[in-house]
């Protein structure tokens, strides 16, 4: 597919989303076998979603074969004292282990799945290679259409986006992450 991609470690990223009706940005992975077995087998990780209707709460979310759209596997985390995400920066992080993952807003963690999470039956597709999305939707069935109160240019604004990987076992610390890269990106002349 030509992306990075990872397996494991820290994903994070210093975001401060947009607000309005319709608007749905999102920080999230694919698996890369998207092509071959398609979405939702490939598995996806939503390390943050928000749309317009909820400007003080974001979303922690995996879809997977037998659990995606209405049928995910979530939970929503808001700021406390009614804040909005959208009157800052924020970090939004997931730490992906083999057999968990954990969810993050600034620094403080709100929801942990694994493969017990999953519905009866259903198969945990977190240990492949996954690439990072970072977008900004406008419409769709869940943040519904922008309506006259929403206002445009909007942007997902990005401070940083990082990559950890923990190179010791055990040690509390990540490490950067070395890249790989499944295509060279072309040169510039």
């Amino acid at each position: 597919m030509g992306h990075a991609a990872w397996t494991y470690g820290r994903l994070e990223a210093r975001l401060q989303v947009p607000r309005g009706q319709g608007l749905w940005p999102a920080f999230w992975t694919l698996g890369v076998e998207l092509d071959s077995v398609h979405w939702p087998a490939c598995g996806e990780i939503d390390v943050l979603e928000n749309i317009g209707r909820e400007p003080h709460e974001v979303h922690g979310t995996l879809h997977g074969p037998g659990y995606s759209g209405g049928a995910s596997v979530g939970q929503g985390f808001r700021l406390p004292g009614g804040r909005a995400f959208a009157d800052d920066f924020h970090v939004f992080a997931v730490e992906w282990e083999t057999n968990r993952i954990r969810w993050f807003v600034d620094g403080q963690p709100y929801f942990t799945a694994t493969p017990a999470s999953l519905p009866a039956g259903k198969t945990w597709v977190y240990d492949r290679p996954h690439f990072l999305l970072l977008n900004l939707a406008v419409g769709g069935n869940w943040p519904g259409n922008p309506d006259a109160t929403t206002t445009f240019p909007q942007q997902l604004r990005v401070d940083y986006v990082r990559v950890y990987a923990r190179t010791r076992p055990g040690h509390p610390e990540p490490q950067p992450a070395l890249r790989r890269k499944v295509r060279p990106e072309p040169k510039l002349r």
